[in-house]
């Protein structure tokens, strides 16, 4: 819409312009007006603001003159219509996008609502869009063109996440996830707060800068507090220290529009109900699928490296199972079939 106003926009003003040009040109050519007072006669014309004529107009000066005032104003119609069409149309448009996407909110479980949309809300978006995850995005800026392009995937919403009427506007009560990635503390503290009072079972990541606020969102009931700076550092000084460690860990997350993910993590819950109970021996996922298990997280959220065989999957656990790609893929297949 912005794109179709810029162009009407400059239309209407090349119209303008060449009315003057035109106008210039005639009263120079006709009446014999010096290239000033030609210039001066067109634009007093063509604005209708009523000053006297440089000098007497012939016949052929009168019918120029109307000619131009006729003119003036069908361009003056025009660019009233395009700028009335844009604020109009551009509310409109904007309204009934919104109205979409919250009827769309609407029906959405189990997704995940990041709030704040800055650079680290960016890239979560975008890497839990590549996990085909159902995103709500609440931020206070405008909503642009750039925003409202129709994606099935991510959903934005114009507004204070610090605000309960906001949250609730995202889905709160049924989301799975919440990130909160605003710029203070303070900020996420308050939104940790209220999106744990509105849905006590949600997944809680935040973002803090300071160590102390960390514990203190940590107790505010946020799963997970992350401080991006002290990531930073000890990824960098894990480059220093062991690099093709850090690469190989690396290429296990790594996914594109090429590579697929090497790790899955396969909750107790997804588990076909015939696997569900069952010992990590008695799943014989390297026989049937070629992939490993490297992982087990216990009911209590525990983590157990490299579990024996003869560890029971049991209510409220996980496994990670490492492979690749074809592998994983291969694993996915043989769950849905036994479904």
């Amino acid at each position: 819409m912005i794109k179709h106003f810029r162009n009407d926009l400059i239309l209407a003003a090349l119209l303008f312009l060449s009315l003057i040009s035109l106008g210039t040109l005639g009263y120079h050519w006709s009446q014999n007006y010096s290239w000033i007072d030609a210039l001066y006669m067109t634009v007093i014309t063509a604005t209708t603001v009523g000053f006297g004529e440089v000098h007497p107009l012939d016949t052929n000066g009168k019918i120029l003159t109307i000619i131009i005032i006729l003119a003036s104003i069908i361009v003056y119609a025009y660019i009233l219509t395009v700028v009335t069409e844009y604020v109009i149309g551009e509310n409109i448009f904007i309204k009934l996008i919104k109205k979409r996407m919250e009827n769309r909110i609407k029906k959405l479980k189990g997704h995940v609502i990041i709030s704040g949309y800055g650079r680290t809300g960016q890239q979560a978006a975008k890497k839990l869009k590549d996990y085909n995850k159902k995103v709500v995005i609440i931020d206070w800026k405008k909503i642009t063109e750039d925003d409202i392009i129709d994606n099935e995937s991510v959903f934005y919403l114009e507004g204070d996440a610090t605000n309960d009427e906001s949250l609730l506007k995202a889905g709160i009560e049924k989301a799975d996830s919440l990130l909160t990635t605003l710029p203070t503390d303070a900020d996420n503290l308050f939104v940790v707060l209220s999106a744990r009072q509105l849905n006590a079972q949600l997944k809680i990541v935040s973002r803090a800068d300071n160590e102390t606020t960390a514990n203190k969102i940590k107790l505010a009931g946020a799963n997970k507090v992350i401080m991006p700076e002290i990531i930073g550092g000890e990824f960098m000084a894990s480059l220093v220290v062991t690099p093709d460690l850090v690469e190989f860990l690396n290429a296990l997350s790594l996914e594109d529009s090429i590579h697929k993910t090497n790790l899955e993590e396969i909750l107790f819950q997804d588990l076909p109900t015939q696997y569900q109970g069952k010992s990590i021996a008695e799943l014989s996922l390297r026989q049937k699928t070629g992939c490993t298990v490297i992982g087990y997280k216990t009911p209590d959220n525990r983590y157990i490296i490299n579990p024996s065989a003869d560890t029971k999957l049991e209510k409220g656990s996980a496994i990670i199972v490492l492979g690749q790609p074809e592998q994983i893929q291969k694993l996915s297949q043989f769950f849905k079939r036994h479904e």
